[in-house]
């Protein structure tokens, strides 16, 4: 029997949670083949059988909380898709023979020695992990009224243990809750909404460790968020003129972001302290340029990082912008591809947003909010209006290193570079 436990998931991470079952008992696993799904904070792991065999047991369900090296099922390396393990066959085969042995030794041996007999096969009949043999139903059954499995004797014939025998086992143990003292009855769902309908829905590991993260930014930071706005008359009609030559040049759409990430970067190496984070009484100004992407996926908002992207051209920057979209949506990310970044860019307006302030990314201590382009009316001089098209852009900072002369003179930079694509392309 080979045990499968919960792999080295990277640094910072001990725990995740069980998100779906690849395998169920009596599949036939390959080596390195995998058999489950875990959802970790960051990104969602699947876990490899080391062994090849059949997948005897589930020790754990869905939804179930496991640690590092925590055993999580049981593969049998000889056994046989669909039916049992082969300690289960070669003892059903010798079944028959045992019985006739078994009357015989009754016949030969005194009536007490009968009873230490039986005692001695029970001890036998174990799981391969010294642990009750039971479904992963009945495990949960047994966890949601509070019963230790170790204490329940099986009325299977295998030693298996029932949901019955569960039973029973409450049953026996009600005596004793009649004793103490009974808790006020918690209020039900249906009074507390007054009999409207409703649906609890449990929150993901990742979406309660968003929820965590950003309640300890409000609390721990002096975060405040200032704006400006853009005009993209000029980098549009750039996108219009080259879009098509870009493309077949490199193979990849010429977007905004490589514009925003190319900008942020030259007014980052103008203000430093924006590119920096707070380690207890030192600032660390970092020397190097890892820009965080915000993606929303169906499982909350992630951040994969452009590294190194001062030294990446515009066709890099967008395709590896790309391809951390893709991973992204199909839960494909690594801790790598999460891990560091000393300065994020998040872009409301692909789903419409006109004006937001971004929550930091900590330990960072900037993040640059974009939005939605808009026709708009503009000033050119006192007797001329244009209608041009407009962004708003938001930078949330950390008021504990940076002032707000500093995040100010950073907007309007990266505003400046934006409206003249040639400085920008200089400065970047």
């Amino acid at each position: 029997m080979a045990e499968i436990k919960v792999p080295e998931l990277g640094e910072s991470v001990t725990e995740g949670t069980i998100a779906e079952w690849l395998k169920k008992p009596g599949d036939k696993v390959e080596q390195g083949e995998n058999i489950a799904e875990l959802e970790t904070d960051k990104v969602n792991v699947e876990i490899p059988s080391e062994k090849t065999g059949v997948l005897q047991e589930l020790l754990k369900e869905e939804g179930d909380n496991v640690e590092v090296g925590e055993v999580i099922a049981v593969v049998d390396e000889n056994g046989e898709a669909g039916g049992g393990s082969s300690e289960e066959k070669s003892s059903e085969e010798a079944a028959p023979e045992k019985e006739s042995e078994e009357k015989q030794e009754a016949s030969k041996e005194p009536a007490a020695d009968k009873s230490e007999e039986g005692t001695k096969e029970e001890s036998k009949e174990e799981s391969p992990a010294d642990r009750p043999v039971a479904s992963p139903s009945v495990r949960k059954y047994a966890r949601e009224q509070g019963i230790d499995l170790n204490e329940v004797s099986g009325s299977d014939p295998k030693g298996r243990v029932r949901k019955e025998d569960v039973d029973n086992e409450v049953k026996g143990s009600s005596k004793k809750e009649e004793k103490q003292p009974e808790k006020p009855a918690a209020k039900s769902e249906k009074d507390e909404f007054e009999g409207k309908p409703v649906e609890r829905v449990k929150m993901s590991r990742r979406r309660q460790t968003i929820a965590s993260r950003l309640k300890e930014v409000q609390q721990e930071t002096a975060m405040l968020t200032t704006f400006n706005e853009v005009d993209m008359s000029a980098i549009m009609d750039l996108r219009k003129r080259r879009k098509d030559t870009f493309q077949e040049q490199h193979d990849v759409r010429l977007g905004f972001m490589s514009f925003f990430t190319k900008g942020v970067i030259a007014a980052l190496k103008k203000y430093p302290l924006l590119n920096a984070e707070i380690q207890a009484t030192e600032v660390i100004k970092k020397q190097f340029y890892d820009i965080g992407m915000a993606v929303s996926t169906d499982d909350g908002l992630v951040v994969p990082v452009v590294r190194d992207a001062d030294r990446k051209t515009f066709a890099e920057i967008e395709q590896e912008i790309m391809d951390l979209s893709l991973k992204a949506r199909d839960n494909k990310l690594t801790l790598k591809d999460l891990q560091g970044g000393t300065f994020t860019i998040t872009n409301g307006g692909v789903f419409g947003s006109l004006l937001s302030t971004p929550i930091l990314n900590a330990p960072q201590v900037g993040i640059l909010g974009m939005h939605t382009i808009q026709w708009r009316p503009v000033a050119i001089d006192q007797d001329t209006m244009e209608n041009r098209p407009m962004m708003y852009t938001a930078l949330s900072y950390d008021h504990r290193i940076v002032d707000g002369k500093e995040a100010v003179s950073f907007l309007v930079t990266l505003k400046q570079l934006l409206e003249d694509p040639e400085n920008l392309l200089l400065e970047g």
